[in-house]
Protein backbone atom coordinates (compact mmCIF):
# COMPACT_ATOMS: atom_id res chain seq x y z
CA UNK A 1 0.00 0.00 0.00
CA UNK A 2 1.11 3.56 -0.73
CA UNK A 3 2.27 5.71 2.19
CA UNK A 4 3.20 2.81 4.49
CA UNK A 5 6.85 2.71 5.65
CA UNK A 6 8.65 -0.59 4.93
CA UNK A 7 9.42 -2.80 7.91
CA UNK A 8 12.93 -3.77 9.04
CA UNK A 9 12.82 -7.25 7.47
CA UNK A 10 11.98 -5.73 4.08
CA UNK A 11 14.84 -3.23 4.35
CA UNK A 12 17.31 -6.03 5.15
CA UNK A 13 16.05 -8.01 2.15
CA UNK A 14 16.43 -5.01 -0.19
CA UNK A 15 19.94 -4.12 0.98
CA UNK A 16 21.10 -7.74 0.75
CA UNK A 17 19.72 -8.05 -2.80
CA UNK A 18 21.46 -4.87 -3.93
CA UNK A 19 24.79 -5.98 -2.47
CA UNK A 20 24.58 -9.37 -4.16
CA UNK A 21 24.00 -7.61 -7.47
CA UNK A 22 27.04 -5.33 -7.07
CA UNK A 23 29.60 -7.76 -5.57
CA UNK A 24 32.92 -7.40 -7.43
CA UNK A 25 35.97 -9.58 -6.74
CA UNK A 26 38.53 -6.80 -6.40
CA UNK A 27 42.17 -7.40 -5.30
CA UNK A 28 41.32 -5.82 -1.96
CA UNK A 29 38.49 -8.28 -1.40
CA UNK A 30 40.71 -11.21 -2.39
CA UNK A 31 43.37 -9.98 0.03
CA UNK A 32 40.82 -9.91 2.84
CA UNK A 33 39.70 -13.42 1.96
CA UNK A 34 43.30 -14.65 1.99
CA UNK A 35 43.95 -13.07 5.40
CA UNK A 36 40.76 -14.64 6.78
CA UNK A 37 41.79 -18.09 5.50
CA UNK A 38 45.29 -17.66 6.95
CA UNK A 39 43.85 -16.69 10.35
CA UNK A 40 41.54 -19.70 10.18
CA UNK A 41 44.53 -21.96 9.50
CA UNK A 42 46.42 -20.49 12.48
CA UNK A 43 43.40 -20.95 14.73
CA UNK A 44 43.05 -24.62 13.73
CA UNK A 45 46.78 -25.40 13.88
CA UNK A 46 47.39 -23.65 17.22
CA UNK A 47 43.99 -24.38 18.73
CA UNK A 48 45.35 -25.63 22.08
CA UNK A 49 47.43 -22.51 22.68
CA UNK A 50 44.66 -20.28 21.40
CA UNK A 51 42.02 -21.86 23.64
CA UNK A 52 44.33 -21.66 26.69
CA UNK A 53 44.97 -17.98 26.01
CA UNK A 54 41.25 -17.34 25.47
CA UNK A 55 40.35 -19.03 28.79
CA UNK A 56 43.04 -17.05 30.59
CA UNK A 57 41.78 -13.80 29.07
CA UNK A 58 38.21 -14.71 29.99
CA UNK A 59 39.18 -15.40 33.60
CA UNK A 60 40.99 -12.06 33.75
CA UNK A 61 37.93 -10.28 32.34
CA UNK A 62 35.45 -12.12 34.57
CA UNK A 63 34.79 -9.07 36.84
CA UNK A 64 34.01 -7.00 33.74
CA UNK A 65 31.68 -9.70 32.39
CA UNK A 66 29.84 -9.85 35.71
CA UNK A 67 29.75 -6.06 35.68
CA UNK A 68 28.01 -6.09 32.28
CA UNK A 69 25.49 -8.69 33.51
CA UNK A 70 24.83 -6.66 36.66
CA UNK A 71 24.46 -3.50 34.58
CA UNK A 72 21.87 -5.18 32.35
CA UNK A 73 19.83 -6.33 35.37
CA UNK A 74 20.06 -2.99 37.18
CA UNK A 75 19.18 -1.14 33.97
CA UNK A 76 15.72 -2.76 33.99
CA UNK A 77 14.97 -1.21 37.38
CA UNK A 78 16.69 2.06 36.50
CA UNK A 79 14.58 2.51 33.36
CA UNK A 80 11.46 1.83 35.44
CA UNK A 81 12.40 4.58 37.92
CA UNK A 82 13.35 6.98 35.11
CA UNK A 83 9.82 6.70 33.73
CA UNK A 84 8.45 8.17 36.97
CA UNK A 85 11.18 10.55 38.15
CA UNK A 86 11.88 13.90 36.50
CA UNK A 87 10.01 13.00 33.32
CA UNK A 88 7.65 15.96 33.34
CA UNK A 89 8.56 19.07 31.40
CA UNK A 90 7.88 21.17 34.49
CA UNK A 91 10.63 19.43 36.47
CA UNK A 92 13.40 21.69 37.71
CA UNK A 93 16.90 21.69 36.28
CA UNK A 94 18.27 20.03 39.43
CA UNK A 95 15.75 17.21 39.16
CA UNK A 96 16.54 16.61 35.47
CA UNK A 97 20.30 16.56 36.10
CA UNK A 98 20.00 14.25 39.09
CA UNK A 99 17.59 11.91 37.30
CA UNK A 100 20.15 9.32 36.18
CA UNK A 101 22.20 9.14 39.46
CA UNK A 102 19.08 9.06 41.65
CA UNK A 103 17.40 6.34 39.59
CA UNK A 104 20.64 4.33 39.51
CA UNK A 105 20.94 4.58 43.29
CA UNK A 106 17.29 3.54 43.74
CA UNK A 107 17.83 0.52 41.47
CA UNK A 108 20.85 -0.70 43.46
CA UNK A 109 19.05 -0.07 46.76
CA UNK A 110 16.08 -2.09 45.49
CA UNK A 111 18.26 -5.09 44.62
CA UNK A 112 20.13 -4.81 47.93
CA UNK A 113 16.85 -4.57 49.85
CA UNK A 114 15.41 -7.65 48.14
CA UNK A 115 18.57 -9.67 48.79
CA UNK A 116 18.69 -8.53 52.45
CA UNK A 117 15.03 -9.42 53.00
CA UNK A 118 15.48 -12.90 51.52
CA UNK A 119 18.60 -13.59 53.58
CA UNK A 120 16.98 -12.31 56.79
CA UNK A 121 13.97 -14.55 56.20
CA UNK A 122 15.82 -17.72 55.18
CA UNK A 123 19.09 -17.86 57.17
CA UNK A 124 17.78 -17.49 60.79
CA UNK A 125 14.93 -19.95 60.21
CA UNK A 126 17.27 -22.38 58.47
CA UNK A 127 19.76 -22.25 61.35
CA UNK A 128 17.04 -22.87 63.92
CA UNK A 129 15.69 -25.76 61.84
CA UNK A 130 19.14 -27.36 61.59
CA UNK A 131 19.66 -26.95 65.34
CA UNK A 132 16.32 -28.67 65.94
CA UNK A 133 17.30 -31.54 63.62
CA UNK A 134 20.66 -32.04 65.36
CA UNK A 135 19.02 -31.89 68.79
CA UNK A 136 16.44 -34.51 67.84
CA UNK A 137 19.08 -36.79 66.36
CA UNK A 138 21.17 -36.56 69.53
CA UNK A 139 18.15 -37.27 71.71
CA UNK A 140 17.51 -40.46 69.75
CA UNK A 141 21.03 -41.71 69.00
CA UNK A 142 22.80 -41.07 72.34
CA UNK A 143 20.33 -42.98 74.56
CA UNK A 144 20.27 -45.79 72.02
CA UNK A 145 24.06 -46.16 72.14
CA UNK A 146 24.08 -45.99 75.93
CA UNK A 147 21.47 -48.72 76.18
CA UNK A 148 23.37 -50.91 73.73
CA UNK A 149 26.66 -50.55 75.58
CA UNK A 150 25.03 -51.27 78.94
CA UNK A 151 23.20 -54.33 77.63
CA UNK A 152 25.24 -57.52 78.21
CA UNK A 153 23.19 -59.38 75.62
CA UNK A 154 24.39 -56.95 72.98
CA UNK A 155 28.05 -57.47 73.95
CA UNK A 156 27.51 -61.20 73.67
CA UNK A 157 26.61 -60.88 69.99
CA UNK A 158 29.83 -59.02 69.16
CA UNK A 159 32.51 -61.10 67.38
CA UNK A 160 35.23 -62.46 69.63
CA UNK A 161 37.90 -61.00 67.34
CA UNK A 162 36.48 -57.52 67.89
CA UNK A 163 36.35 -57.99 71.68
CA UNK A 164 39.92 -59.31 71.73
CA UNK A 165 41.07 -56.39 69.57
CA UNK A 166 39.41 -53.87 71.88
CA UNK A 167 40.85 -55.52 75.02
CA UNK A 168 44.41 -55.86 73.70
CA UNK A 169 44.65 -52.45 72.02
CA UNK A 170 47.36 -50.13 73.37
CA UNK A 171 45.13 -47.10 73.80
CA UNK A 172 48.00 -44.88 74.96
CA UNK A 173 50.05 -45.43 71.79
CA UNK A 174 46.95 -45.02 69.63
CA UNK A 175 46.20 -41.73 71.36
CA UNK A 176 49.80 -40.59 70.82
CA UNK A 177 49.54 -41.41 67.10
CA UNK A 178 46.25 -39.55 66.89
CA UNK A 179 47.76 -36.46 68.52
CA UNK A 180 50.74 -36.56 66.14
CA UNK A 181 48.40 -36.78 63.17
CA UNK A 182 46.46 -33.80 64.47
CA UNK A 183 49.69 -31.84 64.99
CA UNK A 184 50.95 -32.66 61.51
CA UNK A 185 47.58 -31.73 60.05
CA UNK A 186 47.67 -28.26 61.59
CA UNK A 187 50.07 -27.07 58.90
CA UNK A 188 47.79 -28.27 56.14
CA UNK A 189 44.82 -26.73 57.98
CA UNK A 190 46.60 -23.37 58.13
CA UNK A 191 47.37 -23.56 54.40
CA UNK A 192 43.75 -24.41 53.60
CA UNK A 193 42.51 -21.58 55.80
CA UNK A 194 44.92 -19.13 54.13
CA UNK A 195 43.76 -20.25 50.67
CA UNK A 196 40.14 -19.82 51.76
CA UNK A 197 40.78 -16.30 53.06
CA UNK A 198 42.68 -15.36 49.90
CA UNK A 199 39.88 -16.75 47.71
CA UNK A 200 37.30 -14.81 49.74
CA UNK A 201 39.27 -11.57 49.40
CA UNK A 202 39.71 -12.15 45.66
CA UNK A 203 35.96 -12.75 45.28
CA UNK A 204 35.13 -9.56 47.19
CA UNK A 205 37.57 -7.54 45.07
CA UNK A 206 36.09 -8.98 41.87
CA UNK A 207 32.59 -8.16 43.12
CA UNK A 208 33.64 -4.59 43.91
CA UNK A 209 35.18 -4.18 40.45
CA UNK A 210 32.00 -5.59 38.87
CA UNK A 211 29.81 -3.10 40.77
CA UNK A 212 32.05 -0.14 39.89
CA UNK A 213 32.20 -1.18 36.23
CA UNK A 214 28.40 -1.58 36.09
CA UNK A 215 27.97 1.92 37.50
CA UNK A 216 30.25 3.37 34.80
CA UNK A 217 28.37 1.44 32.10
CA UNK A 218 24.96 2.63 33.28
CA UNK A 219 25.99 6.26 33.69
CA UNK A 220 27.29 6.41 30.12
CA UNK A 221 25.16 3.78 28.37
CA UNK A 222 23.94 6.15 25.64
CA UNK A 223 27.50 7.16 24.77
CA UNK A 224 28.64 3.51 24.69
CA UNK A 225 25.72 2.52 22.45
CA UNK A 226 26.51 5.41 20.13
CA UNK A 227 30.17 4.35 19.89
CA UNK A 228 29.18 0.74 19.22
CA UNK A 229 26.81 1.89 16.47
CA UNK A 230 29.56 3.99 14.84
CA UNK A 231 31.94 1.00 14.86
CA UNK A 232 29.32 -1.23 13.25
CA UNK A 233 28.50 1.34 10.58
CA UNK A 234 32.20 1.91 9.86
CA UNK A 235 33.47 -1.68 9.69
CA UNK A 236 30.39 -3.69 8.68
CA UNK A 237 28.47 -3.81 5.45
CA UNK A 238 25.06 -2.14 5.57
CA UNK A 239 23.26 -5.47 5.29
CA UNK A 240 25.36 -7.04 8.06
CA UNK A 241 24.88 -3.97 10.23
CA UNK A 242 21.11 -4.12 9.72
CA UNK A 243 21.01 -7.84 10.51
CA UNK A 244 23.19 -7.42 13.62
CA UNK A 245 21.03 -4.54 14.86
CA UNK A 246 17.90 -6.63 14.36
CA UNK A 247 19.37 -9.67 16.17
CA UNK A 248 20.52 -7.53 19.11
CA UNK A 249 17.12 -5.85 19.28
CA UNK A 250 15.36 -9.24 19.38
CA UNK A 251 17.82 -10.57 21.99
CA UNK A 252 17.36 -7.53 24.23
CA UNK A 253 13.57 -7.74 23.94
CA UNK A 254 13.49 -11.48 24.72
CA UNK A 255 15.85 -11.23 27.70
CA UNK A 256 14.03 -8.18 29.08
CA UNK A 257 10.61 -9.83 28.82
CA UNK A 258 11.93 -13.09 30.28
CA UNK A 259 13.66 -11.48 33.28
CA UNK A 260 10.70 -9.25 34.17
CA UNK A 261 8.16 -12.03 33.70
CA UNK A 262 10.19 -14.66 35.58
CA UNK A 263 10.85 -12.34 38.56
CA UNK A 264 7.19 -11.35 38.72
CA UNK A 265 6.07 -14.97 38.51
CA UNK A 266 8.55 -16.02 41.24
CA UNK A 267 7.36 -13.20 43.53
CA UNK A 268 3.70 -14.15 43.03
CA UNK A 269 4.45 -17.82 43.72
CA UNK A 270 6.48 -17.00 46.86
CA UNK A 271 3.73 -14.75 48.26
CA UNK A 272 0.99 -17.30 47.52
CA UNK A 273 3.05 -20.07 49.15
CA UNK A 274 3.67 -17.98 52.28
CA UNK A 275 0.03 -16.91 52.62
CA UNK A 276 -1.23 -20.45 52.05
CA UNK A 277 1.13 -21.94 54.63
CA UNK A 278 0.13 -19.30 57.19
CA UNK A 279 -3.56 -20.04 56.61
CA UNK A 280 -2.91 -23.78 57.01
CA UNK A 281 -0.83 -23.19 60.14
CA UNK A 282 2.31 -24.85 58.72
CA UNK A 283 5.73 -24.09 60.25
CA UNK A 284 8.55 -22.13 58.58
CA UNK A 285 6.07 -20.31 56.31
CA UNK A 286 8.14 -17.13 55.65
CA UNK A 287 11.38 -19.06 55.08
CA UNK A 288 9.91 -21.71 52.77
CA UNK A 289 7.91 -19.09 50.87
CA UNK A 290 11.02 -16.98 50.30
CA UNK A 291 13.04 -20.06 49.35
CA UNK A 292 10.45 -21.23 46.83
CA UNK A 293 10.25 -17.69 45.42
CA UNK A 294 14.02 -17.66 44.84
CA UNK A 295 14.22 -21.15 43.35
CA UNK A 296 11.18 -20.39 41.15
CA UNK A 297 13.47 -18.14 39.10
CA UNK A 298 14.50 -21.43 37.47
CA UNK A 299 11.67 -22.17 35.03
CA UNK A 300 9.34 -25.14 35.62
CA UNK A 301 11.60 -27.17 37.95
CA UNK A 302 12.76 -24.39 40.30
CA UNK A 303 9.82 -24.45 42.74
CA UNK A 304 10.20 -28.22 43.25
CA UNK A 305 13.79 -27.71 44.39
CA UNK A 306 12.63 -25.36 47.16
CA UNK A 307 9.74 -27.72 47.93
CA UNK A 308 12.13 -30.59 48.69
CA UNK A 309 13.89 -28.48 51.32
CA UNK A 310 10.52 -27.42 52.75
CA UNK A 311 9.23 -30.99 53.01
CA UNK A 312 12.41 -32.11 54.76
CA UNK A 313 12.27 -29.28 57.32
CA UNK A 314 8.57 -29.74 58.09
CA UNK A 315 9.06 -33.52 58.29
CA UNK A 316 11.33 -33.04 61.33
CA UNK A 317 8.40 -31.45 63.17
CA UNK A 318 5.38 -33.39 61.94
CA UNK A 319 5.01 -35.96 59.14
CA UNK A 320 1.30 -35.07 58.84
CA UNK A 321 2.08 -31.38 58.30
CA UNK A 322 4.72 -32.35 55.75
CA UNK A 323 2.09 -34.33 53.84
CA UNK A 324 -0.33 -31.38 54.02
CA UNK A 325 2.40 -29.07 52.69
CA UNK A 326 3.17 -31.47 49.85
CA UNK A 327 -0.49 -31.62 48.77
CA UNK A 328 -0.80 -27.83 49.04
CA UNK A 329 2.30 -27.30 46.92
CA UNK A 330 1.09 -29.69 44.21
CA UNK A 331 -2.18 -27.74 43.99
CA UNK A 332 -0.27 -24.42 43.98
CA UNK A 333 2.05 -25.65 41.22
CA UNK A 334 -0.92 -26.68 39.08
CA UNK A 335 -2.43 -23.22 39.55
CA UNK A 336 0.92 -21.58 38.78
CA UNK A 337 1.66 -23.74 35.74
CA UNK A 338 -1.78 -23.40 34.13
CA UNK A 339 -2.71 -19.81 34.99
CA UNK A 340 0.18 -17.69 36.33
CA UNK A 341 3.09 -18.83 34.13
CA UNK A 342 1.23 -18.74 30.77
CA UNK A 343 -0.15 -15.26 31.53
CA UNK A 344 2.96 -13.70 33.06
CA UNK A 345 5.90 -15.41 31.28
CA UNK A 346 4.59 -17.57 28.45
CA UNK A 347 2.77 -14.82 26.60
CA UNK A 348 5.66 -12.38 27.05
CA UNK A 349 8.40 -14.52 25.47
CA UNK A 350 6.13 -16.12 22.85
CA UNK A 351 7.68 -19.59 23.24
CA UNK A 352 5.49 -22.74 23.17
CA UNK A 353 5.54 -24.92 26.27
CA UNK A 354 7.25 -27.83 24.51
CA UNK A 355 10.21 -25.64 23.57
CA UNK A 356 10.40 -24.25 27.12
CA UNK A 357 10.72 -27.80 28.46
CA UNK A 358 13.30 -28.67 25.78
CA UNK A 359 15.34 -25.53 26.55
CA UNK A 360 15.38 -26.29 30.28
CA UNK A 361 16.35 -29.93 29.73
CA UNK A 362 19.18 -29.24 27.27
CA UNK A 363 20.41 -26.15 29.13
CA UNK A 364 20.45 -27.97 32.47
CA UNK A 365 22.35 -30.88 30.94
CA UNK A 366 24.96 -28.56 29.44
CA UNK A 367 25.52 -25.99 32.21
CA UNK A 368 23.44 -26.93 35.24
CA UNK A 369 21.41 -24.16 36.88
CA UNK A 370 23.00 -21.47 34.70
CA UNK A 371 21.98 -23.40 31.61
CA UNK A 372 18.42 -23.76 32.91
CA UNK A 373 18.24 -20.00 33.50
CA UNK A 374 19.64 -19.02 30.10
CA UNK A 375 18.15 -21.83 28.03
CA UNK A 376 14.66 -20.35 27.76
CA UNK A 377 15.58 -16.81 26.61
CA UNK A 378 18.22 -18.08 24.16
CA UNK A 379 15.75 -20.56 22.69
CA UNK A 380 13.17 -17.77 22.51
CA UNK A 381 15.60 -15.62 20.51
CA UNK A 382 16.36 -18.42 18.03
CA UNK A 383 12.67 -19.32 17.74
CA UNK A 384 11.65 -15.72 17.07
CA UNK A 385 14.39 -15.12 14.47
CA UNK A 386 13.54 -18.32 12.61
CA UNK A 387 9.84 -17.50 12.73
CA UNK A 388 10.45 -14.00 11.30
CA UNK A 389 12.69 -15.40 8.56
CA UNK A 390 10.10 -18.02 7.57
CA UNK A 391 7.34 -15.41 7.51
CA UNK A 392 9.46 -13.18 5.28
CA UNK A 393 10.27 -16.02 2.86
CA UNK A 394 6.62 -17.14 2.75
CA UNK A 395 5.42 -13.60 2.12
CA UNK A 396 8.06 -12.80 -0.53
CA UNK A 397 8.42 -15.47 -3.27
CA UNK A 398 12.02 -15.77 -4.53
CA UNK A 399 11.18 -15.52 -8.26
CA UNK A 400 9.42 -12.20 -8.35
CA UNK A 401 5.97 -13.45 -7.40
CA UNK A 402 3.39 -11.21 -5.81
CA UNK A 403 3.99 -10.46 -2.15
CA UNK A 404 1.26 -11.57 0.22
CA UNK A 405 2.64 -9.65 3.19
CA UNK A 406 0.39 -6.93 4.61
CA UNK A 407 3.46 -4.75 5.23
CA UNK A 408 3.86 -3.86 1.57
CA UNK A 409 5.23 -5.11 -1.76
CA UNK A 410 8.43 -7.11 -1.98
CA UNK A 411 11.56 -5.91 -3.74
Amino acid sequence: MQGQPPNLSQLIFEVTTLEKQHTVWTPKLLLRLGIALFLLYLAIHYWAAFSAFALKALRAAKPLVWGCILAYLVNILMVFYERHYGKKASASLLVRKSRRPVCLLLAFLTLFGIATAIVSLVIPELISALELIVDRILKVVVPLLENLLENPDFVRFLPEELLEFLNTMDWESRLTQLLSLITEGLGATVIIAADTVFSLISTLVSLLIAVIFSVYVLLSKEKLLCQFGRLCRRYLRPSWNAKLSHVLHVANDCFHRYIVGQCLEAAILGVLCTVGMLLLGLPYAPMIGALIGVTALIPVAGAYIGALVGVFLILTISPVEALVFLVFLVVLQQFEGNIIYPKVVGSSIGLPAIWVLAAITVGGGLSGIVGMLLGVPITSIVYRLIEEDLEQKDACPPQGGACTSPDGPCA
